[in-house]
């Protein structure tokens, strides 16, 4: 087989998300250097994948019939990396994506000790970016807090928690244990990017309440969210294992709040395979211990 070339790869994920700008962020190069592959593969054969109008790119017909047999190019890559990943008896890698370090952090390090040889790599994304991971084989399972019916996938329960309200100890509502989600109403509501499951239920809530905040501050990490709490910039809905002890800290029950539920997922087709059918194994040997 021969190795996809930077240039189709390039191709493949402009024409996949229509964006040179998300290609490139998805693919970790610069703007330029996802256009210049695009223009070099093209020159290369003397012809036009995309119709280029404005900041628009649309297929060409020829990048249209070109696209699913680069798709077949790039999984059978990722095949053939993945088996040899997972043919040595003795050693091996596991890639796992999720949105918060808490459950799987737990499992992996079961998983370490029981198998202290192989290399296990965890990235931290919102559900959105995780579950893409996943699905173009960047990574072998995905925690995730999105419920998904798919049934490409396999999915495992991980934990559940109660979304609660974080407010600094000096904020009017510190003073009140619990509080309906009209309470948030005037108050700057910190909140994760779009893609983030946390975000979407709050917005529901919000929504179904006819609830208007205060405003709306956008940080895209939990971390830098439970900082600007600390520092009494805003308030956030968040789920309860992911507020620290701290004193500076008050966590407020969030009336008619619904669970947030950890779910690990992985690709049917990859399940059997060595290390994600024990790791899967171990998901539900805990889950069953704890239950």
């Amino acid at each position: 087989m021969t190795r996809p070339s930077a240039e189709l790869k390039a191709f493949y994920m402009v024409a996949r998300l229509g964006s040179i700008t998300l290609a490139a962020k998805k693919l970790g190069l610069s703007q330029p250097t996802v256009t210049t592959q695009i223009r070099n593969l093209e020159s290369q054969y003397s012809v036009e994948l995309f119709y280029r109008g404005g900041r628009r790119l649309t297929l060409s017909d020829d990048g249209a019939r070109l696209l699913p047999m680069v798709k077949v190019l790039l999984q059978q890559e990722a095949d053939i990396e993945f088996f040899l990943r997972n043919s040595g008896q003795g050693q091996g890698a596991l890639r796992i994506a999720a949105t918060a370090p808490y459950y799987i952090l737990d499992l992996v390090k079961i998983f370490r000790e029981r198998l202290p040889q192989i290399e296990v790599s965890v990235e931290i994304g919102n559900s959105q970016q995780v579950l893409e991971s996943l699905e173009d084989y960047r990574v072998d399972l995905a925690a995730s807090s999105q419920l998904l019916d798919d049934a490409r996938l396999v999915r495992r329960v991980l934990g559940t928690d109660p979304l609660v309200l974080a407010v600094h100890r000096n904020h009017p509502l510190a003073a009140q244990a619990s509080v309906p989600i009209t309470a948030l109403a005037g108050h700057c509501l910190l909140m994760r990017e779009p893609g983030s499951t946390t975000r979407k239920l709050t917005e529901e809530m919000l929504r179904d309440a006819g609830v208007s905040v205060g405003a709306l501050l956008e940080i895209g990490s939990r971390e830098s969210i439970r900082e600007a709490v600390l520092r009494n910039i805003g308030i956030s809905i968040i789920a309860r294992h992911e507020v620290p002890h701290n004193p500076e800290l008050r966590v407020l029950t969030l009336e008619g709040a619904p669970r947030i539920y950890e779910y690990l997922y992985c690709l049917k087709e990859r399940r059997q395979a060595r290390l994600p059918a024990a790791f899967l194994g171990l998901a539900q040997e805990v889950l069953a211990l704890e239950s």
